[in-house]
């Protein structure tokens, strides 16, 4: 079937309009046409390497949705950066291409390899390092020198967007390109739980074994997603003492250590912590703006300080963010011929970043009864068993400090306990924060879990 595809993305676009700002459709939309349609797959032209990210992680449902309205057979988009082509004796260029500021890789349009599903732009050089990520960092170097003789498993948690799926996959991509022998797979544990029922309701649970046994390395992402899949944890469970046994690496990440993981048998989770357990916090401000800095050296684009400075105070909690914010104000300024004011840049982070994600006193009893594998009921109780204890003291500072709740209102909500018992509390934890790493990092990964989106 022949499809014009001028009026099929002009329809297409109608219907987008309507689902986004007014601004974010001037932004990111603008300049882009079907490219070409082959076998059910639109190729869609789009001017730079950030209005492609942005779509991609934006609004890609949106733009598939409308397509498949007007055209049911359409199964995919492709998302292709527009070239500066010849044409006749002058140039023609399909959109505000810019031929500096774009990642080399980026430019290759290198795409993840299904052979090992390892992302090839993550590789440790394009790694920022700082106070936050430095330990994780130094492990998985030292796991990519010494496969599966230090730190086997390596285990790396922390919260969204800070990194971890870059470095278990740099450690992959490091062995690739040594050259060597050393066979490689990249997998999230869904997927893994995913091919493992597969396997077996087509009756080829030895081909998933061969299959997985046959790597060297294995790099598994999300293992939390494992909690309360027992076969497949028994799967994972025989695999791991497979690798082992055989001098083979396997590197886990999750956003949470082994022991906040509920509903893991515990012989899975005695090997989860069996090696090298390492978390990457959320950077500090120096850590952000040297983040960025780093984004604007490599693309060859300039940004002020101010601006940046703004972007790093702003966006705190999550890398994956702040590199979003600074693709879409460099996008701007290409769009504007100019470096966008600190007015316009407020708006457009207020316009395109979400909010952070409110929760309810609810929300934190039952995270921080999860975090701690505790039953939520028995917070409410009146017990002074130490494993209760401290969560229930967790929540009440927390309920205090992030969200400003009233004391008796706190005593009230946790079983009509006295308003002097929640101040205790709240002082203990916060005294206890001063010096305690341990509880430190503990408030990091419930909040983590709190706000995410």
């Amino acid at each position: 079937m022949l499809i014009d595809h001028k009026k099929l993305w002009g329809d297409a676009l109608a219907d987008i309009e309507l689902n986004v700002s007014k601004a974010n459709f001037g932004t990111w939309f603008k300049n882009t046409n079907i490219a070409k349609q082959e076998s059910g797959i639109v190729y869609l032209n789009v001017p730079n390497t950030f209005v492609k990210e942005w779509l991609v992680n934006k609004y890609h449902k949106f733009i598939i949705k409308s397509l498949r309205d007007l055209h049911p057979e359409i199964k995919g988009v492709e998302y292709l950066i527009s070239k500066i082509e010849e044409a006749g004796k002058g140039k023609v260029t399909t959109g505000f291409e810019n031929p500096v500021y774009v990642d080399q890789l980026a430019m290759q349009e290198l795409y993840i390899n299904k052979d090992d599903n390892l992302n090839p732009r993550y590789v440790f050089e394009s790694f920022i390092v700082g106070p936050f990520n430095e330990l994780a960092h130094a492990a998985a170097h030292a796991v990519a020198r010494r496969l599966g003789s230090l730190y086997n498993p390596l285990y790396i948690y922390g919260g969204t967007g800070l990194g971890k799926t870059h470095l278990t996959q740099a450690i992959g991509n490091y062995l690739k390109n040594l050259g060597g022998n050393k066979r490689v797979y990249y997998v999230t544990s869904e997927h893994f739980m995913i091919d493992y029922v597969n396997s077996v309701q087509n009756n080829r649970a030895n081909v998933f074994k061969e299959k997985y046994r046959k790597y060297d390395v294995l790099i598994m992402d999300d293992v939390q997603f494992l909690s309360q899949k027992e076969k497949t944890q028994e799967e994972l469970f025989h695999l791991f003492n497979n690798f082992y046994e055989n001098n083979k690496q396997i590197i886990f990440s999750s956003d949470k250590p082994p022991k906040h993981i509920s509903g893991i048998e515990e012989r899975l989770r005695s090997r989860l912590e069996g090696g090298m357990i390492v978390d990457v916090n959320k950077p500090d401000f120096e850590s952000r703006l040297a983040i960025l800095q780093a984004k604007v050296r490599l693309g060859n684009v300039s940004i002020s300080d101010e601006l940046l400075g703004y972007i790093a105070d702003v966006i705190q909690d999550n890398i994956r963010e702040l590199e979003g914010a600074l693709n879409s104000v460099v996008c701007q300024s290409y769009l504007k011929k100019r470096e966008p004011s600190l007015t316009e840049v407020k708006q457009l982070i207020k316009n395109n970043i979400k909010p952070k994600k409110m929760a309810s006193i609810k929300d934190v009893i039952s995270i921080v009864a999860e975090f701690y594998n505790i039953a939520e009921q028995t917070l409410y109780e009146k017990t002074r068993k130490k494993e209760v204890v401290k969560p229930r003291q967790v929540i009440m500072y927390l309920l205090r400090e992030d969200f400003s709740t009233s004391y008796p209102y706190i005593g009230q909500k946790l079983g009509g306990r006295d308003h002097t018992t929640v101040i205790h509390a709240y002082e203990k934890i916060k005294n206890d924060l001063k010096g305690n790493t341990i509880l430190i990092k503990e408030i990091e990964q419930i909040r983590a879990l709190l706000y995410r989106e």
